[in-house]
């Protein structure tokens, strides 16, 4: 269980901590959440702690993992289908799964791929995505400020 002012990874959505539990009646039903403070849109975001394992709620990656993620960014090696379908399922999935490592892959490859021959609309604001839920992330695990982030990235790919 996590406890107020965890920082915590919510697949999908990203990085956050957590400000308080509360008890909370929806659809009629009494149940227990995390609120959750979300970094980046300055937004709140209830999760019902009877429902974090299906989630896939985990702790913000530490030192070590913000490395990883750095190395793999930096790689240039990606292996995507040709196929636009194909490689947006697979890398929705990628995102799914709340794995920064793998959302590191999904921003990597989305970036070189804009660059060799460009992204359609879907594609494009998946990476938009993808990297909102990266940063909100680093932002935490690294004790930044967006904007630090978001130019770290950028030197990554320059």
């Amino acid at each position: 269980m996590f406890k107020v002012g965890d920082r915590v990874v919510y697949p999908m959505h990203g990085a956050g901590v957590i400000e308080s539990i509360e008890e909370k009646e929806v659809l009629g039903e009494k149940r227990q959440y995390y609120i959750m403070k979300m970094p980046i849109g300055d937004m709140k975001v209830m999760v019902p702690m009877d429902s974090v394992n299906e989630i896939g709620l985990r702790q913000v990656v530490d030192e070590d993992g913000v490395q990883k993620v750095m190395s793999i960014l930096k790689d240039k090696k990606s292996e995507m289908s040709a196929n636009w379908n194909h490689r947006y399922r697979a890398n929705m999935e990628k995102i799914k799964s709340g794995n920064i490592f793998e959302v590191a892959e999904v921003v990597r490859n989305l970036i070189l791929r804009d660059r060799e021959k460009g992204l359609s609309t879907g594609e494009r604001k998946m990476l938009e995505n993808a990297k909102q839920i990266l940063i909100s992330e680093l932002v935490l695990a690294k004790g930044e400020e967006e904007g630090q982030v978001e130019n770290l990235l950028e030197g990554v790919f320059a």
